[in-house]
């Protein structure tokens, strides 16, 4: 059975033995699923190049006419990058050697087992696709603009490190490898999941999963799904989440929840492309782009063990890590007004037009929820307005929600009504030093110690209040 899936591969084996361009033809199609030309005149090889553009060559180092290490050299000479792999004899290791000096990606001693030459044939594709997926990148990140605007307009910034993030979807976007989004908990994960199936036009259905807390009989009979008298109470067979996201992408969020066996399902899953349904001994391929989502430390949990790492790597395909809100605190007026727009739409009321203060305040809130708090604030805030600008007193004012919205005297058209007039002092004045180091203990309170925020609200440079800190400890 195929374990891995190289189809869109081909391979070129030279070799004048006929016995062992037949094995090495079976092998890699059974094996890695390759497309393969063979080659038993190495006199030949060159103009079949030049017709047929193939990934990787398998070359034998001792035939007649051309010697493989004389057509090594012209190979690396009219195409560079295409990964060579010497197949040798016994007797003519250090010439194998000498072949890697020149060029050749790797080399083997012919034997019957063909295991490490599956291996060695895999490695080089790795590299290739190393290759072009960084030279899609360097293309994608010099270019000022987005090919595809419209595939991200769920995303709603002007934040150059979401712009970098819309890059990279659009340099992966048409590959069939997993993408894993990392970030706290309110930051987008899902839209940014669905930008990557959006950019990835496969054309396919979006199928989206929550796995937090499925035991792992629910995940293998949501994933794989069951036929009929699989288990008590399964009266009729159903089709799991895999095959209703067939041709386009399926989500899985919370990742980082996934119990150990149901851990290994889907590394077997990732590594082999076929599942069985519950109660079936007929194995199903998939065809589904898989895009995980987790909040938490993924690298942490495998080397506390509570991860697997094998999965872990093989999740790690493609990784985007998203910024919380506080370091796009230049989306906070986009997004301020989208929420508006839809709170109003939703509590059939007027949208409100907003304090300058407002926008400001905002942007020097640390926001431990990200979007998610935000949303939920702005919706609290206009079901209890009662008309007028939007003011800060608003946000501040939602019972239960226990913001403590952090005020600055460098806040932009504060009044009499937003700070207050006097600040109350003890008997005995404490020093300017004191008061400093109180200020800066506020600061760094309201901020949950965000010292980028702290600064933020001191009016001094986050080198400052580093220093700062250093001298009182």
């Amino acid at each position: 059975m195929m374990s891995d899936n190289y189809s869109r591969y081909t391979v070129l084996i030279v070799d004048d033995e006929p016995s062992w361009l037949r094995a090495m033809d079976l092998a890699l199609e059974r094996t890695l699923g390759t497309k393969n030309l063979l080659c038993s005149d190495s006199s030949e090889a060159m103009a079949l190049l030049a017709r047929q553009p193939v990934s990787l060559i398998l070359l034998d180092v001792t035939m007649p006419h051309i010697s493989g290490d004389e057509l090594l050299e012209t190979i690396k000479a009219v195409h560079p990058h295409l990964p060579v792999i010497i197949t040798t004899g016994l007797v003519q290791v250090e010439l194998a050697v000498e072949c890697m000096k020149r060029g050749a990606f790797d080399y083997f001693v012919k034997t019957t087992e063909t295991d490490r030459i599956m291996n060695g044939v895999r490695r080089a594709f790795e590299m290739t696709d190393l290759r072009l997926e960084n030279r899609r990148l360097r293309e994608h990140f010099l270019q000022e603009e987005l090919e595809h605007p419209e595939d991200f307009t769920g995303l709603i910034t002007t934040s150059p490190k979401m712009r970098a993030v819309c890059q990279y979807i659009e340099a992966i976007a048409q590959s069939p490898e997993p993408v894993l989004i990392l970030g706290e908990s309110g930051v987008g994960k899902e839209l940014v999941a669905r930008a990557v199936h959006t950019a990835g036009r496969s054309g396919g259905p979006w199928v989206a999963v929550n796995i937090a807390g499925l035991d792992d009989n629910v995940f293998s009979d949501t994933l794989f799904g069951h036929i009929k008298g699989a288990y008590t109470g399964a009266d009729k067979s159903r089709s799991g989440v895999i095959e209703e996201a067939a041709g386009g992408t399926l989500f899985l969020d919370e990742i980082g929840d996934l119990s150990p066996v149901s851990q290994v399902k889907l590394l077997r899953l990732l590594q082999e492309g076929d599942y069985y349904p519950l109660g079936s001994d007929t194995p199903k391929q998939h065809r589904t782009r898989f895009v995980f989502a987790t909040n938490r430390d993924l690298a942490a949990l495998q080397a506390s063990g509570g991860f697997r790492p094998d999965l872990y790597y093989r999740l790690n395909a493609y990784r985007i890590a998203l910024p919380p809100l506080r370091e796009r605190p230049e989306d906070i007026p986009l997004l301020l007004d989208q929420f508006l727009d839809e709170a109003a739409t939703s509590l059939q009321k007027q949208k409100p037009t907003v304090a300058a203060e407002l926008v400001s305040l905002l942007q020097r809130y640390p926001f431990p929820g990200n979007i998610r708090e935000m949303r939920a604030m702005i919706f609290e805030a206009l079901s209890l307005h009662k008309g007028g600008p939007l003011k800060i007193a608003a946000v501040q004012a939602s019972p239960g929600r226990g913001l403590d919205l952090p005020l600055s005297a460098s806040t932009p058209a504060a009044d009499a009504a937003d700070l207050p007039s006097t600040i109350q002092y003890p008997a005995a004045l404490p020093t300017l030093k004191e008061s400093a180091d109180l200020l800066v203990d506020e600061a760094l309170r309201r901020t949950n110690h965000n010292q980028t925020q702290a600064a933020r609200l001191l009016g001094i440079s986050r080198p400052a209040l580093s220093k700062r800190l250093k001298i009182r400890s």
